[in-house]
């Protein structure tokens, strides 16, 4: 939670206790000014060192995260409120993802060559571009670093990091692990600034890229900002992801992946299972079993190893989801479980299952970015697709079904997301693309198509001399 002691300063807040957890001031215009140069001037030799030294760097990252774990485990969850031990989770896939750059980099951005009609030969390379400017959400506060930041030192660029206010501390030890892995100066630094001085940087000549994690509306400001400037810019987004219970589901399974996709890092997650569309056939046999286990979790200290569900990062975030379930109850929703502020010290919110979610209501509409599960009942498994489709949004999804071959088709010929899990819930692997479409946004990142984001696809023409 960011609040304003003076013009020029800022509070974190813990969101378990409600205590203050540290004061920062932001950079003055000049040290923001020389800090681009910096970084600038980093680049121009990094880029040319070898995959192989930028590898060897990049996976000493790796290892350093593993070595800071517990400090930076305990911090981002006295930051952010997430379960300590969904903090060690995220700690270890920032390391496979520094491990997977730091293998693949070389094949993924290695130079192709192709013949030319003439006879000639061409050769196309990927080369760095210079500084990167991201812009990172507090909910997966290593993790969101570490996903475009990796990526783009492999590929040979410098970045630069302007992180949510509330995880500020996550981000200067992250830096400070960058430091002691042996990453030369400049190339990776954090910007404790405002959106005055955000703005500035996207507009900097030294500044080639934008990328941003965030909310459609945000997505919207950064993107013409950086449109205006003729920077391209990448965009992850919020969704309200649907996942489909058809007819043939294995029903157990589906309520156990389905209540952890929907309360994982307390149900603030981009591609967190949001709504849940069950057929007719099996809508009644779902819905007890999920209401029951919604019901039964645990609320409590996120570093309790029996708490299933913590605290929201702050106030105004859960106050927020709390008019959506109100809004949705009053338009025609009914609350199955939870629904509730809790009376106790800290952002806390229960798991909360919603019924007759339709259009108009937020729970139906707009993302819930918390623990609140919206049930819809559909005719059948093509009404169920084509609900899960009435989406401005489109990142992520599910399909169970014991009928694999026919989820796969229907994930890759219908369902119009970025992603979609079958049989279970995921978040993100390191050798898988993440992103989405619609107002979940553009471009993306893993699986080696994030390291291709922000580089010079050049090509070089050779002539055969006649």
């Amino acid at each position: 939670m960011e609040t304003k002691t003076k013009e020029n300063t800022f509070k974190t807040i813990n969101p378990t206790t409600e205590e203050t957890l540290s004061t920062y001031e932001y950079m003055a215009d000049n040290k923001v000014e020389n800090t681009i140069q910096k970084s600038h001037k980093a680049f121009l030799n990094w880029r040319l060192a070898s995959f192989e030294t930028r590898g060897k760097i990049i996976k000493s990252i790796g290892e350093e995260l593993q070595n800071y774990k517990s400090d930076l485990a305990e911090l981002m969850t006295d930051e952010m409120g997430k379960l300590l031990k969904q903090s060690h989770q995220e700690i270890d896939l920032c390391t496979a993802i520094c491990n997977y750059c730091a293998k693949h980099a070389a094949e993924v951005l290695k130079n192709e060559e192709r013949k030319l009609s003439d006879g000639g030969k061409g050769i196309i390379t990927y080369a760095p571009i210079g500084v990167i400017y991201g812009i990172q959400p507090w909910n997966y506060p290593a993790y969101q670093v570490i996903r475009y930041t990796i990526a783009n030192l492999m590929a040979g660029n410098s970045v630069l990091l302007k992180h949510a206010s509330n995880v500020t501390g996550t981000g200067k030890l992250l830096e400070s692990i960058f430091k002691t892995a042996g990453l030369p100066d400049g190339l990776f630094s954090v910007l404790v600034i405002n959106h005055d001085q955000s703005d500035a940087i996207i507009k900097h000549n030294l500044v080639r890229g934008v990328t941003l994690t965030g909310s459609p509306n945000a997505g919207k400001a950064i993107g013409e900002k950086a449109g205006a400037q003729l920077k391209k810019s990448v965009l992850e987004l919020g969704s309200n992801d649907a996942y489909l219970v058809l007819h043939d589901a294995d029903i157990k399974t589906a309520v156990e992946k389905s209540v952890k996709g929907r309360i994982y890092n307390n149900g603030e997650t981009c591609i967190a299972a949001k709504r849940f569309i069950a057929v007719e056939a099996v809508y009644d046999e779902f819905k007890q079993a999920f209401v029951k286990a919604m019901s039964e979790l645990k609320l409590g200290n996120p570093k309790d190893e029996t708490t299933d569900l913590g605290p929201m990062a702050r106030a105004d975030l859960r106050d927020k989801l709390h008019k959506q379930v109100t809004k949705s109850v009053s338009n025609g929703a009914s609350v199955l479980c939870g629904g509730a502020m809790v009376d106790k010290k800290g952002f806390y919110y229960p798991a909360t299952v919603l019924e007759n979610v339709n259009p108009g209501q937020p729970a139906y509409d707009d993302e819930l970015f918390g623990p609140v599960a919206s049930l819809i009942k559909a005719k059948d498994d093509e009404d169920a697709m084509r609900i899960a489709n009435d989406s401005r949004f489109g990142l992520g999804g599910g399909i169970f079904s014991k009928d694999e071959k026919r989820a796969v088709t229907l994930a890759e010929k219908h369902f119009d997301t970025g992603m979609v899990f079958i049989n279970s819930f995921g978040l993100a692997a390191p050798n898988m693309p993440f992103g989405g479409v619609k107002d979940s946004g553009f471009g993306r990142e893993h699986g080696g198509f994030g390291m291709k984001e922000f580089v010079n696809i050049k090509s070089i023409l050779i002539s055969n001399g006649e």
